[in-house]
């Protein structure tokens, strides 16, 4: 076909066309095959290109990513507002806090009161440690034991005070519990200013002085979420105790003053300090 198609252009050209290196429709049949002809596609880059366009970037940067990852460091060591800030990427004594703008809790809330009660002995037994009772409180109007899968329990000490209720929940950190707290504004860090038994750093706390969304899990060794409950708390005061190698969190609501509940937090924290069952 494409002879037959040369030798007609060569009948349809023009006189002394024939001289010509090439005919009309050999022009055409050229494009025409060329047309379609396959592009040549550059390949992407495959995996060991691309690991070494980033060791390459590495290699580049390296001392601004050092001097980037110590200043944070510094950051954190040395300005406890930004360390509090930080709070919402690691986890905090078993604690892990995240922030959420939109969060509007329902209006008039109540810090809820303790369920049934059991006394510090049982809840002792039960929780398998030592519930912490405040001095700065007193003994306890109602002392509840919320049981949660696998296991575990949350201690409850309850008070009544001028018409309204403190409580305090208590967990073992080593429980590997998790809360997250979303809030419409980042909480206040706040330093108890007391060396831990341990003889370790003052042990930290945060305020969370308006009402929030409260959203709490369990997290299995895994690291898989498998129970969740939400409610709406007050002004709250969130903090980590360490007492004969174990940490338990303390999140006390319904202390409205700040001074007040650090106080309460302080006396805990004391390295004298005993509780009292």
């Amino acid at each position: 076909m494409p002879e037959e198609l040369r030798a007609l252009g060569r009948s349809l050209d023009a006189p002394g066309a024939a001289d010509c290196a090439e005919t009309m429709v050999e022009r055409v049949l050229g494009q025409i095959l060329a047309e379609q002809a396959p592009v040549p596609v550059a390949e992407p880059p495959g995996a060991t290109e691309r690991l070494r366009a980033v060791r390459r970037w590495t290699r580049l940067r390296w001392r601004s990513l050092t001097a980037a990852l110590c200043g944070l460091l510094t950051v954190l060591v040395l300005t406890p507002p930004v360390r509090a800030a930080v709070l919402d990427w690691f986890d905090f004594a078993g604690v892990e806090v995240r922030y959420d703008p939109s969060a509007v809790p329902s209006p008039g809330a109540e810090v809820p009161g303790c369920g049934r009660p059991v006394s510090l002995a049982q809840a002792e037994r039960r929780a398998g440690f030592e519930p912490l009772v405040p001095e700065e409180l007193g003994m306890p109007g109602t002392v509840a034991l919320t049981g949660e899968p696998r296991g575990r329990f949350v201690v409850s000490l309850c008070w009544r005070q001028d018409g309204r209720t403190i409580r305090l929940d208590e967990r073992r950190a080593g429980l590997d519990i998790s809360f997250a707290k979303t809030v419409r504004e980042p909480p206040e860090w706040i330093s108890l200013g007391t060396a831990t038994s341990g003889g370790g750093t003052p042990a930290p706390a945060l305020w969370f002085a308006r009402p929030h969304l409260l959203t709490f899990w369990l997290v299995d060794t895994d690291g898989d979420r498998y129970t969740r409950e939400e409610r709406t708390a007050g002004p709250t005061l969130l903090w980590a105790h360490r007492a004969e190698g174990e940490m338990v969190t303390l999140r006390l609501e319904g202390v409205a003053s700040k001074a007040r509940a650090v106080e309460i937090a302080r006396a805990l924290e004391r390295p004298s300090e005993v509780s009292s069952k």
